[in-house]
């Protein structure tokens, strides 16, 4: 309906590995990416597809957030998957994983913000990733003690107001 606004793509965790992706091959399209807890570099959990049988992958509602009622949504949430992984969904995680890390510098403002104490997304791994598709001179940040669920921690308003102002900067 508006295709004369800017457009600013957010992806967390999983979306932010789709998201990353997304704005290598469609660059024209965005104005902004912003990465919260991208799934960059290397996921420890693909290995599981090198094993003859997966063994079940439960989330500890407790690495979400330091706001324990944010665990509690989670878990309760039908719409969240709540089985265990399956090889062909490790196999495409890792293939997308490998192809975002040659696909070069996005070319698009992106800022990359991760939780300091990220259990789910390990914040090394990410920041390796980070590294090969970074925009020159793109902004970062880390929030210590924050863990996966950024948008729902306990310091929310600081990364909200983190996002906003990089949104405005390149929305003009």
């Amino acid at each position: 309906e508006h295709p004369d606004l800017p457009l600013v793509l957010i992806g967390h965790s999983m979306g932010g590995m789709i998201a990353a992706r997304y704005t290598q091959r469609h660059p024209e399209s965005l104005t902004a990416t912003v990465l919260s807890g991208p799934v960059l570099g290397s996921w420890e959990p693909t290995a599981l597809a090198d094993l003859d049988e997966i063994p079940p992958t439960p989330i500890d509602i407790t690495t979400l957030s330091r706001d324990p009622d944010v665990g509690r949504a989670y878990e309760a949430d039908e719409l969240v998957w709540h089985g265990d992984f399956t090889r062909p969904t490790l196999l495409a995680l890792r293939a997308c994983l490998e192809t975002i890390t040659a696909g070069g510098r996005l070319q698009v403002p992106t800022i990359w913000l991760h939780g300091a104490d990220d259990q789910l997304v390990p914040i090394d791994r990410s920041d390796e990733g980070w590294a090969h598709i970074a925009p020159d001179g793109a902004p970062s940040k880390r929030y210590p003690g924050a863990r996966h669920e950024i948008f729902n921690e306990t310091n929310r308003e600081e990364v909200l107001d983190d996002v906003l102002a990089f949104v405005h900067e390149h929305i003009g």
